[in-house]
């Protein structure tokens, strides 16, 4: 084959490839993205708002994320198409305690009003949101609090019970000095006024007293102190008791 038609044959490869550049562009690959509000209430139904140009993301109220085996809920949102940037919220219902949660990108749990919050974000990833969790059972809950509020209720009245004994005791126990009281007057028939009047300091002393004593506090002579207490021993209403050189008087014990 000549030079001629050689070159025909590349010009006419070359004008065919233009034609088809210029009829059949390249089309570039789909580029996802999400912001997307999820919630999951307590019978497993989830609602997926937001805004995002994945074809049937968007949905209310489906069954077709979730799955239960006894008490343990499973939720499932995995798309395998990579999404240049996604972010999400996802919504516990009140109650419910995370077991295990894996996502692609990075995720944050916060806890609001009794709701988990799962918070999510990724660039460039396919959006993968596994979740287990359980939800607890509010009589239950309620029932744990108020058994812990009679408990403490129990403690604090127990301990007000213990420390009134205790106080109650320790007065019961205290030593309560006698009071000192006047003696009682007394007359002692048959006796003269002097001979009360020993009788009476005497009782009232409660002490033995010598003679100069006596003549002392009642200021009368020593001849009618002697006197008296004579009259008083013959009757058998004193005793005296010597000790060195002086006598000491005192009411006969009975």
């Amino acid at each position: 084959m000549g030079a001629g038609p050689c070159r025909r044959i590349v010009l006419l490869v070359i004008v065919l490839s233009t034609v088809v550049l210029l009829v059949c562009p390249v089309v570039p690959a789909q580029a996802y993205y999400a912001d997307l509000g999820i919630t999951v209430d307590a019978s497993g139904f989830v609602t997926i708002q937001g805004q995002t140009n994945y074809p049937g993301l968007l949905v209310e109220n489906t069954e077709m994320y979730t799955s239960k085996q006894q008490s343990m809920w499973l939720l499932n949102i995995t798309k395998q198409e990579v999404f240049s940037a996604f972010v999400y919220s996802l919504t516990l219902p009140q109650g419910a305690v995370i077991r295990y949660v894996r996502s692609s990108g990075s995720v944050q749990i916060q806890d609001t009003t009794g709701s988990l919050v799962v918070h999510g974000v990724g660039e460039n990833v396919s959006l993968s949101i596994v979740l287990q969790y359980q939800l607890q059972k509010q009589g239950s809950a309620l029932l744990d609090n108020l058994v812990y509020f009679v408990l403490i209720v129990l403690i604090i009245v127990v301990g007000i019970l213990l420390v009134y004994e205790y106080r109650t005791e320790k007065r019961t126990r205290q030593v309560v000095p006698p009071s000192k009281t006047t003696a009682p007057v007394v007359e002692w028939k048959g006796l003269n006024p002097r001979q009360q009047q020993i009788m009476r300091l005497l009782t009232e002393r409660a002490v033995p007293l010598t003679q100069t004593d006596i003549q002392r506090e009642l200021q009368i002579p020593k001849a009618s102190v002697s006197r008296n207490l004579r009259g008083l021993e013959r009757r058998d209403l004193i005793e005296k008791e010597q000790i060195g050189m002086s006598n000491l008087i005192r009411v006969k014990r009975p």
